[in-house]
């Protein structure tokens, strides 16, 4: 549990633009809390590494912020917090160079203890990017790999929705504030929506308000990067900002996947780039899977999940595959009463083995 007369100094510092993660990592290390960093002195924040300019400064921006306004703030936005002493930050984000002090949210961060894996790419895509995403996305979706990308147009945004057409978990990270009115773009924030009720969550170090500023986007793409095992970059021309989340894995010690393209087409010169550079070249989810060792360790998983209890369950399992199926098809095949097939189909849902994806069509996860 959150202690919140500690965490208004956080919500606190986080306003101070000259408080970045690198200093706000500082200023962890030296204090016991953020409190006692809150009223610290001239010689205490000199102490703490910042030269005495920026110390000063400091105290300067700090009389002009309540903490407690900030973390009223908070409440009235529906906004959740999560610092980087807390057990729920997200282990692999904690690992990177810089990672953000703080994280604001909506919605849920169990998707980040799954795999993850960032996707990105342009925003001005081809019908080929479209199916490649679509394709890719929703195999990896259907594996229980959790998606993390921008929330920007094109190849970010098709990347959540495909997510979210398969009932995966999906987390889109900002470039801007996570309060509602700030969402950038905002004619997604109906997307936003959709993958805060899915059980995703839609994160941002940047503070309440914050707006979306083009300095903030590059930032903000070692997030999606430092959140993920990889990343995979679907459709990206030679100067796309998409290739900053690439390098940022590559310095992250990262795995980098790219969809190769057309040597005639804009979109895939910065793709066949990385891929010359060394990045795995992807067709299908099944690459990603085998680089990054997932594919035995979540056919495992699959298995246990997979196994039959009854003679019922048995013969439903043997028929079921990745390809729907209708009710009325399993019985047919299966030859059970239909009170039988119905009560196996509803303790399979339960047990995560199945999966109704709607119209009593079923398949097998």
């Amino acid at each position: 549990m959150v202690n919140n007369s500690n965490l208004k100094y956080w919500l606190a510092f986080s306003q101070i633009r000259l408080i970045g993660a690198t200093r706000f990592q500082k200023l962890i290390k030296r204090f016991h809390g953020l409190e006692s960093a809150w009223r610290a002195d001239l010689l205490a924040l000199m102490d703490a590494g910042f030269e005495e300019n920026l110390a000063h400064e400091i105290i300067i921006a700090r009389s002009q912020i309540n903490p407690d306004q900030e973390l009223e703030k908070l409440e009235k936005e529906n906004l959740k917090a999560c610092r980087f002493i807390d057990e729920d930050y997200p282990t692999l984000l904690k690992q990177i160079f810089d990672p953000p002090a703080l994280l604001y949210y909506h919605g849920s961060l169990n998707g980040l203890q799954n795999f993850c894996l960032a996707v990105v790419g342009t925003r001005k895509f081809s019908l080929y990017g479209k199916q490649a995403v679509s394709e890719i996305v929703a195999d990896l979706s259907r594996q229980k790999i959790t998606i993390v990308s921008g929330l920007a147009l094109g190849i970010d945004a098709l990347a959540h929705e495909a997510c979210l057409e398969n009932n995966g978990l999906t987390t889109a990270i900002l470039g801007s504030g996570a309060d509602w009115q700030s969402i950038y773009p905002s004619t997604n924030r109906y997307l936003a929506k959709k993958i805060i009720e899915n059980g995703g969550a839609i994160i941002s170090e940047y503070p309440i308000g914050a707006i979306p500023a083009k300095q903030n986007f590059p930032l903000r793409n070692r997030i999606i990067s430092g959140l993920s095992l990889g990343t995979l970059v679907i459709e990206a021309k030679e100067s796309s900002g998409s290739l900053i989340t690439a390098k940022y894995a590559l310095d992250q010690n990262r795995e980098v996947f790219a969809v190769p393209g057309s040597i005639y087409n804009k979109n895939s010169q910065g793709t066949n780039n990385l891929i010359k550079q060394g990045a795995k070249l992807v067709i299908n989810a099944n690459d990603i899977l085998e680089e990054l060792n997932l594919k035995q360790i979540i056919g495992a998983e699959s298995e246990n999940q997979a196994r039959a209890e009854t003679a019922e369950e048995e013969i439903i399992l043997k028929i079921l595959s990745k390809e729907p199926i209708h009710i009325d098809k399993i019985s047919q095949f299966s030859k059970l009463k239909i009170n039988a097939l119905s009560s196996a189909l509803t303790i399979l849902e339960m047990r995560d083995a199945i999966k109704d994806l709607g119209g009593k069509n079923y398949i097998k996860n």
